[in-house]
């Protein structure tokens, strides 16, 4: 079931075991799981200590909340986001709250929460898929969203469905290889595209 990474170095477990699978089965997430998960988001690094991230999340038991959240979604994305048994919006907190001046870390601070929260999930046997793909505007109107809070990512958390269980398009993302650029393509020394001397 699992597509560890082939890593050229060695890393720690947690993140080569990570992936992002497009077939989610419908077994529930724990509450205890999506409480860990979350709390590991809570301890993410972020400028200032500022936290700036904010997460609208619904299990698929909670019905019609879950459903707004899927509607927030590019249709592309619902198409497979709607079998996981759990999704998410993440959104950031544009402001400082200290002296109210433009967090330009905000995003960056986002997806530090949310890779966190990815490897405690991936330590428990669950699977999170983050998306770019969401209709902004249908997530300001759909919750009301106040000035300062910027809609960003959506994720989908559960565990992996059988490959053969999916349909042809899904169960070819989910079983082909994994591929990253190498060190070298970006890691530099001096200026760009100089690949930095401890690469070898």
């Amino acid at each position: 079931m699992g597509k560890e990474a082939k890593t050229d170095h060695p890393i720690n477990e947690l993140i080569a075991r990570r992936w992002s699978p497009y077939g989610f089965d419908s077994r529930p997430v724990s509450d205890e799981d999506l409480r860990s998960i979350f709390e590991a988001a809570r301890w993410a690094a972020s400028s200032y200590n500022e936290q700036p991230w904010r997460y609208l999340v619904a299990r698929k038991q909670d019905g019609g909340e879950y459903d707004c959240v899927l509607s927030c979604l590019t249709d592309q994305n619902q198409a497979w986001a709607k079998n996981a048994p759990v999704l998410g919006l993440g959104l950031v907190s544009l402001f400082f709250k200290l002296n109210g001046k433009p967090n330009r870390v905000a995003v960056h601070d986002l997806g530090l929460a949310s890779a966190t929260l990815s490897l405690e999930a991936t330590a428990r046997g669950l699977y999170v898929h983050q998306m770019a793909g969401i209709v902004p505007e249908r997530v300001r109107e759909t919750y009301s969203l106040p000035q300062g809070i910027e809609p960003m990512t959506a994720l989908a958390i559960g565990y992996r469905a059988q490959a053969d269980t999916l349909p042809e398009e899904y169960r070819k993302r989910d079983t082909s290889p994994r591929t990253r650029n190498k060190l070298g393509e970006f890691v530099f020394t001096g200026k760009l595209d100089q690949p930095a001397a401890f690469l070898g």
